[in-house]
């Protein structure tokens, strides 16, 4: 499925935006629109029907976004806490999970959870996605909690949450545009990390640094 090529980019003057942007259009996308920085460049990813008027009004957007004022990061407690208030809005509180954190750069999933010890991960690359794409992933690991596999119990766990196919292609675009890795909606994300962090990167959430694009994965 992946990659999924685009067409080819162009660069637009540093002096329009305070910074070299780059966009890419792709057919894939239908509405979204997304941002991240690369090097000292902010890339603007935008559906390939959109007209120049709307290149020009959604890339003044995003690069607002990606190099405006920054939103103070959640931590651990408050992950944990919406953690709390999703299982009980669309899971009817069944999984209460032990421990719900975030952990650095993943190889090759956005989120993992070990349902023997109720323990939840996110990666830090999804710290800048929209707050209900990060819901979704949530609710995901939440529903293996309850079921291990992805069959037809599982998506029924999740047949309540409204955005969940956007989500999916959310992060499917997310991970073609960046070249990472990761498998189709969260297809591994039941493991142990002993495999899949780099423990070189384990440090304090202190140190995570201000980049708004997905860290590359290692493989």
């Amino acid at each position: 499925m992946w990659p999924v090529p685009h067409r080819a980019s162009r660069p637009t003057l540093a002096a329009e935006h305070g910074c070299p942007v780059e966009v890419r259009r792709s057919a894939r996308r239908r509405r979204t629109v997304s941002a991240y920085r690369e090097g000292d460049r902010v890339v603007v990813l935008i559906p390939d029907r959109f007209t120049a008027a709307e290149e020009q009004e959604w890339v003044g957007r995003m690069v607002a976004r990606v190099t405006g004022p920054r939103r103070p990061r959640a931590g651990d407690a408050e992950l944990a806490a919406r953690a709390r208030e999703l299982s009980a809005r669309y899971l009817a509180g069944a999984p209460q999970p032990r421990s719900v954190r975030w952990v650095p750069q993943m190889r090759t999933r956005w989120a993992s959870c070990t349902p023997a010890d109720g323990t939840i991960r996110l990666s830090r690359q999804l710290r800048e996605v929209p707050a209900w794409v990060r819901d979704y992933v949530l609710l995901h690991e939440l529903a293996h909690l309850l079921e291990a596999g992805h069959g037809p119990r599982f998506w029924q766990l999740l047949a309540t949450y409204p955005r969940t196919e956007r989500a999916r292609g959310y992060l499917d675009g997310l991970s073609a545009a960046a070249h990472l890795p990761i498998s189709d909606d969260l297809a591994d994300d039941l493991a142990d990390l002993a495999d899949d962090l780099d423990p070189a990167k384990d440090v304090d959430d202190a140190d995570d640094g201000d980049s708004t694009r997905p860290a590359a994965a290692a493989g």
